[in-house]
């Protein structure tokens, strides 16, 4: 970690969820957004420009690599398909960058593994994108919830997540190409009813689980 006081992230990759993190790192007192890499040096433009992001003072690379060899970026934003997370992951901790990690964070345990080795090997802090779970409004939801007299006991737990299938969502979106994102749906936006549930329950795992298709 350099000696200036403020963190700087690059951000690999330039989704649309980058937009809001880039806001929220700029915005927070101890963070500043140092660096855009993407494989399109256009696209990292397009993105700064986008977000009115001054590149006078942010540095815009046109591949990954080069964020990741800069010594003066301290951690990597990795908002990238879960495909090429276990890749970029492994790169970004052998580069000492701490790693904020776009959910889902791997395509399977094996992967995860793997990346929290890299990180604990290379002395650098791993965290995945899970704002909600760290919301101070979550922390008060769970101590409403744990308190048998106020709430009950959970016993049944209903949740659902659901979007828009335009015909634009079905054809180009990266939920629907298992090349770019191998679990889908499920991993992008049925990860939210799925961690809420274990949230819910303290982590326990369910005796019974039933998946239904969409019939509405």
């Amino acid at each position: 970690m350099s000696e200036n006081p403020k963190i700087r992230f690059g951000i690999l990759g330039c989704a649309d969820i980058a937009r809001k993190v880039a806001r929220a790192i700029n915005l927070a007192p101890n963070s500043t957004l140092y660096a855009i890499a993407s494989r399109s040096i256009h696209k990292a433009h397009k993105f700064a420009a986008n977000n009115g992001l001054s590149t006078q003072t942010l540095k815009i690379y046109g591949s990954y690599d080069q964020l990741l060899d800069d010594p003066c970026v301290d951690a990597v934003y990795m908002p990238l398909p879960t495909s090429r997370h276990l890749h970029w992951a492994l790169l970004a901790a052998h580069n000492k960058k701490h790693l904020l990690l776009e959910k889902p964070t791997a395509l399977d345990m094996g992967e995860l593994d793997q990346i929290l080795h890299a990180c604990q090997s290379n002395g650098v802090q791993f965290m995945t994108g899970s704002m909600w779970l760290h919301h101070p409004r979550t922390a008060n939801l769970k101590d409403f919830i744990s308190d048998s007299k106020l709430f009950g006991r959970i016993n049944y737990i209903h949740s659902s997540s659901t979007r828009p299938g335009t015909k634009e969502f079905l054809e180009n979106n990266i939920r629907v190409k298992p090349d770019l994102d191998a679990l889908g749906a499920l991993g992008d936006l049925g990860w939210y009813c799925i961690e809420a549930i274990l949230w819910a329950k303290d982590y326990q795992l369910p005796t019974i689980v039933t998946a239904l298709p969409d019939v509405t």
